[in-house]
């Protein structure tokens, strides 16, 4: 079973709508997945709730997480998203423990950059293979990224951070799919932004696969990238 945490100490970076969203478009692939919502917001649930009959199976952490991911992979289910509060409390940490690879969305700018390194240095800390995505970012044009986008990942990329190498453009379609209970990859699947959550899902993938093959002693903060 596969454990993605969606963690960031900075509120508004995206955490639900990307766990959201590569929840969606792995219910599409059919493969068993379940919704861990443990941001008091509750926006994963929320959203959750407007599928209706098509709701994904989600599970709140009625006493620990670590109960909850060994009843879930006694189910069968192959990949877990758990969506956490913008804060490195007890619950947080713990579920950046647990993953298998943790995501911590960052927007470009420099508050985002500061932000996320809190999380980023527990990560590594805790020995916790994980991977910044830069959500939200303006338009490439020409082929080329914003300023804003280049000037983040470049910074990044001097902490030695794991940055995947595309982006998650900011568009509409996210917030309408959102609106539905969709994700974009069920709301326009032959829009831009489900193709760059498939290729966000494959980077993850390759990660996910990566982490599995390391061995023991390798820097994990290093090989997600």
């Amino acid at each position: 079973m596969n454990v993605l945490t969606f963690a960031s100490r900075k509120g508004g970076t995206g955490k639900s709508t990307l766990a959201a969203n590569l929840a969606a478009y792995v219910h599409r692939l059919s493969q068993p997945s379940l919704l861990i919502d443990d941001d008091p917001q509750s926006s994963l649930t929320f959203w959750n709730s407007l599928r209706g009959d098509d709701a994904l199976p989600l599970k709140p952490i009625k006493r620990t997480l670590e109960r909850t991911l060994k009843k879930a992979e006694r189910k069968g289910t192959e990949w877990v998203f758990i969506d956490t509060p913008a804060n490195m409390s007890a619950s947080v940490a713990e579920a950046v423990q647990s993953a298998t690879l943790a995501i911590i969305p960052c927007r470009p700018g420099l508050f985002d950059i500061v932000a996320v390194q809190e999380t980023i240095a527990f990560a590594r800390r805790t020995r916790t293979p994980y991977v910044v995505i830069i959500n939200g970012a303006p338009s490439r044009r020409e082929g080329s990224e914003a300023a804003a986008v280049a000037y983040t990942r470049d910074c990044l990329s001097r902490l030695e951070v794991p940055i995947w190498g595309g982006q998650i453009t900011y568009r509409a379609d996210f917030s309408l799919s959102l609106a539905g209970g969709q994700g974009v990859s069920e709301y326009d699947a032959g829009s831009q932004a489900a193709d760059e959550i498939a290729r966000l899902w494959s980077a993850v993938e390759k990660s996910v696969q990566v982490v599995r093959g390391a061995r023991a002693g390798t820097p994990f903060h290093r090989i997600a990238a």
